[in-house]
């Protein structure tokens, strides 16, 4: 397993090794203390452990998020996708943050099998580049409705380049997603309340 820093450098993105021969391959998608400590060797803390697993699929062009979870129920994700291809982001929503308001994107597929960490205190998204692309994502919190929280997807002040699938003219966006607040006018966490660094 190696991390490789975004431009916000507690995202991070996971490439599992892959051990391939001519019956195919197998990896790890996710081992705890090895995650753990590659994390420590960045400087960044653990993640609360993992208590759901979450597994959507979308055709082309369907954009999913901004999505958050305010505390006491605030989400970390390390999201992947096992078919199709998807164009996945992260944004700093901690008032006060030196990268408050910025976002990274990251291409993960079946092909690539990439993985990313996405601590709480950060809104989470995909575009979908393909049909049928499958995304999985493990949270280190439950689903709670009362908690739930989102950013509009296009917010300008944002600014996110989302790359469209060839052909394809606009997204394909819940009604929730698109009446969803811009980051100006949304209900983020308080400083130092995201969780990132919860006792385990």
């Amino acid at each position: 397993m190696r991390l490789v820093r975004t431009a916000l450098p507690e995202v991070v993105v996971v490439e599992p090794t892959v051990f391939g021969d001519e019956r195919g391959w197998f990896m790890e998608t996710w081992n705890r203390p090895r995650l753990d400590a590659a994390l420590a060797e960045l400087g960044l803390p653990p993640p609360r452990p993992f208590v759901q697993d979450n597994h959507s699929c979308s055709r082309a062009g369907v954009l999913r998020g901004l999505h958050y979870q305010l505390p006491p129920h605030a989400q970390g994700k390390l999201v992947r996708v096992v078919r199709g291809a998807a164009f996945d982001v992260a944004v700093d929503i901690r008032r006060g943050s030196a990268g408050f308001g910025r976002w990274v994107g990251v291409e993960l597929s079946a092909a690539n099998r990439r993985e990313v960490w996405i601590p709480e205190g950060f809104a989470h998204g995909f575009l979908a580049l393909e049909d049928d692309t499958e995304f999985l994502y493990k949270t280190t919190d439950l689903y709670a409705r009362d908690c739930e929280r989102a950013i509009r997807w296009d917010d300008p002040a944002i600014g996110i380049r989302w790359p469209l699938p060839p052909g394809m003219a606009a997204a394909i966006v819940a009604p929730k997603d698109s009446a969803a607040p811009l980051l100006a006018a949304a209900e983020l966490p308080a400083a130092g309340s995201h969780g990132a660094s919860a006792p385990r």
